[in-house]
């Protein structure tokens, strides 16, 4: 609970940026497939290659129909083949940022999506470590899970000396019990 409660305060997630740490050499490759995905299916297409039957019994004449319904099946069948890959490079991504080994995550997600489908992706973002964050008083990167900072010795989680229950630096009174935090603030290392 204490993480879940850490992320929530310190961790402000905008999609948009999440969508930046992705490598962006990706999603050219992925366009440049789709095209060529595109390309493929209308050659095969209008060179008379597809057995009959392909399409339903009111499509077979219109050429015109029958180019964007196919056109709409590798469209959907791209997303979700894009979704998979782009999901992927996120968790790569995402994992060495937050200190975590990105090649043991990426063979989970890739391992458990023929199986289990998004047990993988479920699996990561239910277990990832929050992001690393400055030390108020020094700067220097420090761990989530860190008490206090290796560095400079502050303590991360201040907490309230009578109930031990975790406040803020700005707090005057302890919120569970009503302490005087302003009494019992220690000098700084």
């Amino acid at each position: 609970m204490r993480m879940i409660r850490f992320r929530r305060k310190n961790e402000r997630l905008r999609f948009w940026n999440e969508v930046k740490i992705v490598p962006h050499w990706l999603f050219w490759v992925l366009g440049v497939l789709f095209l060529a995905a595109q390309a493929t299916a209308a050659y095969v297409h209008l060179s008379g290659e597809l057995k009959p039957g392909f399409f339903p019994p009111g499509m077979e004449g219109h050429q015109v129909l029958s180019s964007l319904g196919l056109a709409v099946i590798v469209t959907i069948f791209w997303l979700v083949c894009a979704t998979f890959v782009l999901l992927t490079g996120y968790v790569n991504r995402d994992a060495k940022r937050r200190g975590m080994s990105p090649g043991l995550w990426t063979f989970l997600v890739i391992v458990l999506w023929p199986a289990y489908f998004a047990i993988g992706y479920i699996i990561y973002f239910l277990l990832r470590e929050p992001l690393p964050y400055a030390c108020p008083q020094c700067g220097t990167v420090v761990g989530a899970r860190f008490n206090y900072c290796p560095n400079c010795k502050r303590d991360l989680h201040p907490c309230c000396p009578q109930c031990k229950a975790e406040v803020v630096e700005t707090d005057k009174y302890c919120p569970n019990c009503g302490q005087d935090l302003s009494a019992t603030v220690s000098a700084p290392a």
